[in-house]
């Protein structure tokens, strides 16, 4: 099967989630993708063709409400998009890695406290990130609109004629899955890769997150001149010589 053939996964009364799949030898490998992201994206094309090279089995699918999935990407929330995930974990079964992008890593780290997940590749991972980053970057004016009015609309560097719709729910709903003030009980290996000039997600949010980790066999790459992103070809490269290593390992 092509690593571009997309396929749908239905469920009752959700959205229905789009995902491109190969097979091959496990542990299978679920590409979690970030905020608004989809799973078209230079990283995670890149590590489904070196998956699909190696013969390793490789999933990668877009939350709904984005890019092929079905749904309105304003009814999302973190429990919406953690419950995508789980879907799709549950449909590949087996023995599974997760690499988790941006809030990929927050919805990765959620669902391995749900499900057997045998370890974790997180990249500039944002757990918390609706209360840690979003929440304290709003104006006054915006929080009293975002709560009377239940969403707001805010500029996104990434696509200035779009802008990303920030509902309540999401907010409310991502208060229900804070994982960074207490210890997270994942218990294999994780590897993180963090840009130190993210300007999204400071990269010191990692090192919170790894002490928080209960494993010991935590490893984190920091690229001193990576932004958030991590979409140079040798950031890519690097990605793939790290998630070799650690399926290599299992």
């Amino acid at each position: 099967m092509s690593v571009e053939e997309t396929q749908f996964l239905a469920r009752d009364n959700l959205p229905r989630i789009a995902f491109r799949r190969s097979l091959g030898r496990g542990p299978a490998i679920i590409w979690c993708g970030g905020f608004r992201s989809d799973m078209a994206g230079e990283k995670a094309s890149a590590l489904h063709s070196w998956a699909a090279a190696e013969k390793r089995g490789f999933a990668r699918f877009d939350y709904s409400g984005h890019g092929e999935s079905d749904g309105a990407f304003s009814d999302g929330t973190i429990s919406c998009w953690l419950d995508d995930a789980l879907a799709v974990m549950d449909e590949i079964g087996g023995d599974i890695v997760l690499v988790g992008s941006s809030m990929g890593g927050w919805i990765a780290l959620l669902a391995a406290l749900r499900r057997p997940v045998k370890a974790l590749l997180l990249l500039a991972p944002a757990p918390d990130f609706t209360e840690r980053l979003m929440w304290p970057a709003f104006s006054e004016e915006s929080r009293l609109k975002l709560m009377s009015e239940g969403r707001v609309a805010i500029p996104s560097q990434y696509a200035p004629d779009d802008p990303t719709i920030v509902t309540r729910a999401l907010i409310e709903d991502g208060r229900r899955h804070l994982l960074l003030d207490g210890p997270i009980s994942f218990a294999g290996p994780v590897r993180i890769i963090h840009g130190q000039a993210d300007p999204d997600v400071p990269w010191r949010q990692s090192l919170v997150l790894a002490e928080r980790l209960a494993t010991d066999d935590v490893l984190i790459h920091f690229r001193k001149d990576g932004d958030h992103r991590l979409s140079r070809p040798h950031d890519i490269a690097f990605m793939v010589r790290t998630l070799a290593e650690l399926v290599g390992g299992l």
